[in-house]
């Protein structure tokens, strides 16, 4: 099968779209630029362009316009793949889904800015839009697969790889969402000794802000252990097959530079790029761990 140039270029630019769009998010979060333009939307402070910029109003404006365009670069990505690789069986639900999810966090994040969310609810909407990613780059794979150039269509895994696959992607998911609610409570420097909450002492969390924190890294040392026993195990037993090798080895180093970061982002006090990594890696980390269920859910097929 033969796929347009464009369509390829489409994909790519719809996924790094995604990701400034994710990026983008935590910025807002990061540096409070959550009400740069007000209670108005999609309007700032009143005005379909705001004539008056400060850097919360940049920084909260300028999300909304890259929302809005990679929003379009969606729909047309979903519609044109549909159209082109509609014989492919996770074309149409991932086109659905990227679109669903991206109109979701859209509506969410103007919710909040309309009438305020509690930060347990505002938790969600990074890992909403992490979806939405994740059934991007998917598509962006699939499009790209059809050169053949992934040995993706043998695929062949275990009872073992598949139980750690498919638990250590849904457990990702805890650990997102309580990074983020760590981030909507301000819970990032209650704790300003890693690893533990006082290096001085060893105690329980005393309050609430404590609990999400020191949850947090908890959450966030499992997953890393979770993932380093799971990538020993294939490159002990899947080393003749490349996408699961690799993926897996990948995973481990993006886990581990997740760990890294979330460990610089206390000790700098809230480095903004060293956060901004953070968030990066944990995102590429979750759409990786999504296509690992994409071809573990192939390999079901193929038995």
């Amino acid at each position: 099968m033969h796929i347009h140039k464009n369509l390829k270029w489409l994909a790519v630019a719809s996924t790094v779209g995604m990701l400034l769009i994710l990026l983008g998010g935590a910025l807002v979060t990061k540096t409070d630029s959550g009400m740069g333009c007000g209670r108005h939307w999609p309007g700032c402070n009143g005005q379909l362009i705001p004539d008056e910029i400060t850097s919360e109003v940049l920084i909260e404006f300028s999300h909304r316009v890259v929302t809005g365009a990679v929003g379009f670069l969606i729909v047309a990505l979903a519609i044109w793949a549909w159209r082109a690789l509609g014989n492919v069986r996770e074309t149409k639900f991932l086109s659905i889904m990227a679109v669903f999810f991206l109109v979701l966090q859209a509506l969410i994040g103007a919710a909040q800015v309309k009438w305020g969310q509690g930060d347990f609810i505002l938790a969600l909407h990074f890992g909403i839009s992490l979806i939405s990613f994740a059934a991007v780059l998917l598509l962006t794979l699939l499009i790209f697969e059809v050169d053949r150039k992934f040995d993706t269509d043998k695929i062949r895994i275990g009872k073992t790889l598949k139980f750690h696959t498919i638990g250590v992607t849904l457990y990702s998911y805890v650990v997102i969402y309580s990074g983020a609610l760590v981030r909507h409570t301000e819970s990032s420097l209650i704790c300003r000794d890693w690893p533990l909450c006082r290096n001085d002492e060893f105690s329980l969390p005393t309050n609430l802000y404590e609990w999400v924190q020191m949850g947090h890294r908890a959450a966030a040392g499992l997953i890393i252990i979770w993932i380093l026993i799971t990538a020993i195990h294939v490159i002990k037993n899947y080393k003749d097959q490349r996408a699961i090798y690799w993926g897996w080895i990948i995973a481990l180093i993006l886990v581990l530079s997740q760990g890294v970061t979330g460990m610089l982002v206390v000790l700098t006090k809230l480095n903004l790029y060293v956060a901004l990594l953070h968030s990066l890696f944990i995102s590429l980390l979750f759409g990786l761990l999504c296509y690992m269920i994409l071809l573990l859910s192939r390999s079901r097929l193929q038995k």
